[in-house]
């Protein structure tokens, strides 16, 4: 499958920058992120990822309804072995899917969306794509870590430049 490399060249850049960091460093919480930590960025990557492994299994993907698991967010480590599990889970054949969305701020029924896996991969590759350039801000202000230049730069953003410097 084409979109396989892509996504696990970003999920290797995520795990070149986190083997980099301490634990401490992983779980600090950043003031010009909001307080929010490259662990919640991190997990927030991976628990999209996990949710689309979960509805490929039942047909109807739900990422507002993600576990959201704190361990991800807090132990760097056991962030590095969900992202392997993850990236050895890429290869399925592309099927429909249902998107369950849910926008209202009450108790609305989820508006259902046809979609289906390769579609899903692509708005996930590229939603972690927006969010390695938040842990990217979040890692430079806590540590001193030489991050891959293209970390968080979207493809078409890479080509283009690649492209002018010609």
């Amino acid at each position: 499958m084409k979109l396989k490399e892509p996504i696990s060249n970003l999920l290797e850049q995520i795990q070149y920058v986190l083997e980099g960091l301490s634990n401490e460093q992983y779980a600090q919480p950043v003031k010009i992120l909001s307080g929010s930590t490259t662990g919640q960025h991190t997990r927030h990557i991976l628990e999209f990822f996990i949710e689309l492994n979960q509805g490929y299994v039942s047909g109807i993907v739900n990422y507002d309804k993600r576990l959201r698991n704190r361990m991800i967010e807090t132990d760097k480590d056991f962030a590095v072995q969900t992202l392997r599990e993850i990236e050895a889970s890429l290869d399925k054949p592309d099927r429909e899917l249902l998107l369950h969305a849910e926008y209202a701020d009450h108790d609305a029924e989820p508006i259902p969306v046809f979609t289906n896996y390769l579609r899903e991969l692509v708005y996930n590759l590229e939603h972690m794509v927006h969010h390695m350039a938040l842990i990217r801000i979040g890692i430079n202000a806590v540590a001193d870590l030489e991050i891959p230049e293209g970390f968080g730069v979207a493809a078409s953003t890479l080509k283009f430049r690649k492209a002018c410097a010609q």
